[in-house]
């Protein structure tokens, strides 16, 4: 009985072909509001805990604000002992930013640099494409070699592996010992907290010898021991709070997933906004199907009285409409969810990214529509069930 309500409802949909698009257009309309924009929202927060997981979820970094000479800043050995004062801290590496200007004879770019120790590599779990990363060795030894990502070595050479070849940082010659894999894209982090140009890595004992910094540390990164960063935070803030007697003005402690955390919130808000702006499109599609549905119960008075008449139940009337709406509800989705993929595709293809249907997004929203089906479809099934036989055969 219901699937020749599913037919004799496909049929009445292809018998006003315009009548039914109108009447879905509300439904399509919603739907693809809410998997695009939700598709959207969640493949850029894929891609945003991505960059955060390549940078390291489980490092903390610590910045020392010098104010006081009483107060001295952290020495190298100092900060490489940590891990064997602190229970939860698993590696240290020292990590100075700078500004600098590098160059070959042909090019001139503008760089973060980074003076780090060798540990850094591993806390930040940066990756390397050619070549070798800072050692032990060109951190005792004052090194003047260099490590750049791949952005930085297409800008300078033309090409990602010029690992070998010589470059100048700031009139001073740098030899490229590696090559890191940045995938192509800068680290949109580093900009935000004020890195400019591409990515660079010497000693930090070359970096104080290049530039005007003062000998003491006043930057470093940890590493988190186990799973929970989060104690190893309160750890290293006991701890630092212990050494400057209490004033948090003189330190700052940040988490890496702290980011991750706010993102978290604030791309499940903004899902939830946009999911109620397209919830709200739904309805008033359904409020559509509502109106088709009872002109359609009006048109089809006769029809149903000479099926009472000839014995049909009030339930199997009532079946028929609901089936009806529930079919121009479902059909407008799978139309809504159909212009969502091709949407989606054609923005993978001008912006260059690779953002997908959500699976869930496409379910609560097919459960949505017939939801929506369901409840603007039940009163005209209900006036077309109640009628009487006699009256609907007078209709004209």
């Amino acid at each position: 009985m219901i699937f020749q309500s599913i037919k004799m409802a496909l049929k009445s949909l292809k018998s006003n072909k315009l009548r039914s698009f109108l009447t879905m257009l509300g439904i399509i309309i919603g739907v693809f509001a809410l998997v695009v924009l939700v598709s959207l929202v969640s493949g850029a927060t894929n891609k945003i805990t991505d960059s955060i997981n390549e940078m390291g979820s489980d490092m903390i970094s610590v910045n020392i604000f010098d104010s006081d000479e009483a107060y001295k800043k952290f020495t190298i050995n100092e900060v490489l002992d940590l891990p064997n004062q602190l229970e939860h801290v698993g590696a240290t590496a020292v990590s100075c930013q700078s500004v600098s200007v590098a160059s070959t004879k042909t090019k001139r770019i503008g760089a973060s640099l980074y003076g780090i120790t060798p540990s850094y590599f591993d806390i930040q779990g940066l990756k390397l494409k050619y070549g070798r990363f800072i050692m032990s060795p060109d951190y005792d030894n004052h090194t003047s070699v260099v490590v750049l990502d791949a952005d930085a070595a297409i800008e300078l050479f033309g090409r990602e592996n010029c690992v070998g070849e010589t470059m100048k940082l700031d009139s001073h010659n740098y030899l490229v010992i590696g090559v890191l894999d940045t995938n192509g894209s800068k680290d949109m982090f580093s900009m935000i907290l004020g890195g400019i140009g591409h990515k660079m890595y010497i000693p930090y004992s070359s970096l104080i010898r290049l530039t005007s910094i003062k000998s003491g540390v006043d930057s470093f990164v940890v590493s988190a021991k186990g799973d929970d960063s989060s104690v190893t935070e309160k750890e290293l803030t006991k701890y630092l709070k212990d050494r400057y007697d209490n004033n948090t003005d003189l330190f700052f402690v940040f988490r890496q997933s702290q980011i991750s955390d706010a993102m978290d919130q604030i791309t499940g808000t903004l899902s939830l906004l946009l999911g109620g702006i397209a919830a709200i499109s739904l309805l008033v599609g359904g409020i559509g199907i509502m109106n088709i549905m009872l002109v359609s119960v009006t048109e089809r008075t006769k029809e149903i009285g000479i099926r009472k008449a000839i014995g049909a139940q009030p339930n199997v009337i009532m079946l028929q409409f609901l089936v009806e709406a529930i079919t121009l509800s479902i059909v407008g989705c799978l139309a809504g969810i159909v212009l969502s993929w091709l949407t989606i595709q054609v923005i993978n293809i001008m912006a260059d990214v690779s953002f997908g249907l959500s699976i869930p997004v496409i379910i609560v929203s097919v459960l949505f529509s017939s939801g929506v089906g369901i409840l603007f479809g039940l009163y005209p099934a209900h006036k077309a069930a109640k009628m009487k036989p006699i009256d609907a055969l007078r209709f004209s």
